[in-house]
């Protein structure tokens, strides 16, 4: 079980890893990547299930640094935090651009709408590669504090 969870583990800081720089690279381009999203949405699935194994080896009896507890619960948290800042990125930028809601955007003229649209894209893919960044940050702390 021990050795599952070190693999699960390798899994989810790599999943975690490459949704970052699949994000970066969208959010530079100002472009949606398909592709990220579904390697995010896999690496936080991971992740879920990686401290599932770890609260399942702490039952059975299985010791590590409360460092170890912390580093391997953090990004559960962090992935939450994250999502609120995914959903609330449209208010923002609407608030920013003085909009009321989104069908004053659509009657804006064509390019307007897609700055706009562009604008929130890049907020949520930012807000969310930089916490699969931190995640990973905090597996790979995880994986170096276990005794």
């Amino acid at each position: 079980m021990r050795d599952v969870h070190i693999v699960i583990g390798i899994l989810a800081l790599s999943l975690n890893l490459l949704a970052f720089v699949l994000g970066a690279v969208a959010w530079l381009r100002r472009q949606p990547s398909a592709w990220f999203w579904r390697i995010l949405r896999g690496g936080q699935a991971v992740v879920a299930l990686e401290a599932a194994l770890g609260g399942i080896l702490l039952l059975m009896g299985r010791k590590a640094t409360n460092l170890h507890y912390l580093y391997g619960a953090l990004p559960l948290v962090v992935a939450l935090i994250a999502e609120q800042l995914r959903l609330s990125a449209a208010t923002m930028v609407l608030d920013a651009h003085e909009l009321e809601d989104a069908q004053a955007v659509g009657r804006m003229p064509p390019e307007q709408q897609r700055q706009i649209v562009v604008e929130i894209m890049r907020r949520e893919i930012g807000s969310m590669a930089l916490a699969a960044l931190v995640v990973t940050v905090l597996l790979a702390r995880a994986a170096t504090v276990v005794h």
